[in-house]
């Protein structure tokens, strides 16, 4: 009876919801949608390595990823789509903490309601790709001009 008689004479709180949006405080650590970090040039940094996908309890993450040619020969292997489901994730973090390229981060967005559930499947790289710039051609070696003959004429 103490906690009941405690809490019937604490002042009560109301948020007015849609009205203070611009004021509402939001916890830093709250968890609401995964996304991708982008770095100023409009890269991500996943590089479609798949431990997210595999450390995801309940499979809310896809990852299809491509084979490219390098400049130099080699293969190398890319992110093509990554797929997030908001609907079924459980915020757990693993995805975040176990990411090798610290790619992955959650932001404070909270407010993603929708009519349908298909639409809280996201596609995280969804900027379009910026091209890695094209190495360096080497500057074609020029052949040292032979020295001119002097024409002595006497």
């Amino acid at each position: 009876m103490q906690v009941t008689g405690k809490e019937l004479v604490t002042p009560k709180v109301t948020e007015q919801y849609p009205e203070n949006r611009e004021t509402l405080q939001i916890a830093d650590r709250f968890r609401a949608e995964l996304t991708l970090k982008y770095d100023a040039e409009g890269r991500h940094k996943c590089i479609g390595c798949g431990i997210c996908q595999m450390n995801c309890p309940n499979g809310t993450i896809k990852l299809t990823t491509k084979m490219v040619e390098l400049p130099d020969g080699k293969k190398k292997r890319k992110l093509d789509k990554y797929y997030y489901d908001l609907g079924s994730c459980t915020f757990c973090m693993l995805c975040v903490t176990t990411c090798p390229q610290d790619a992955l981060e959650f932001t404070n967005d909270f407010e993603q309601a929708v009519f349908t559930r298909d639409k809280l499947v996201k596609t995280l790289n969804y900027r379009p790709e910026v091209e890695d710039p094209a190495p360096a051609a080497p500057a074609p070696k020029v052949a040292p001009a032979a020295p001119e003959k002097e024409n002595k004429e006497n």
